[in-house]
C-alpha cells in the first residue's frame, strides 16, 4: 500500500475504499472526503495517471486490475493522460474545506488539475 494510515479499517476494507475512490475521481475529476482519505487517495491517483502517460496493453491491464470500471480505465488512457503529457507530476490538488458537520471531521477536496 501506500500510506501508512489504517483510517479505521481492517486492510480488506482499506483497499477497498481506496479503489472505489480513486475510480470514482477518475470519473469524476473532483470528489470531496475526509482530508486524510484524499492524501491517501492521492499518490495512488498520480501512479494510475503515469501508467496512462506510458501508455500500452500492459499498463492498461494494470490500471484495470486496480480502477473498478472498464469505461474509467479507458478514459484514463484516452482523455486524462494525453492532458498531462508535459506535466512532471502533480496531478492531483487537495484543498481543505472544514469540519463536517455531526463528527466535526476535517474535509478536503481532492481534485485533478
Amino acid at each position: 500500500m501506500f500510506g501508512t494510515r489504517k483510517l479505521g479499517k481492517t486492510s480488506a476494507q482499506r483497499k477497498a475504499l481506496l479503489r472505489q475512490q480513486v475510480t470514482d475521481l477518475l470519473e469524476n475529476g473532483k470528489m470531496e472526503t475526509t482530508f486524510y482519505r484524499a492524501k491517501e487517495v492521492q499518490p495512488v491517483v498520480e501512479k494510475m495517471i503515469t501508467l496512462g502517460k506510458k501508455g500500452g496493453l500492459a499498463n492498461y491491464r494494470k490500471a484495470l486490475s486496480y480502477v473498478t470500471k472498464e469505461d474509467v480505465a479507458h478514459k484514463l488512457f484516452h482523455e486524462i493522460a494525453p492532458k498531462y503529457a508535459d506535466r512532471n507530476g502533480g496531478y492531483t490538488r487537495v484543498t481543505r474545506t472544514g469540519a463536517r458537520r455531526g463528527d466535526a471531521a476535517e474535509m478536503a477536496v481532492i481534485e485533478l488539475v
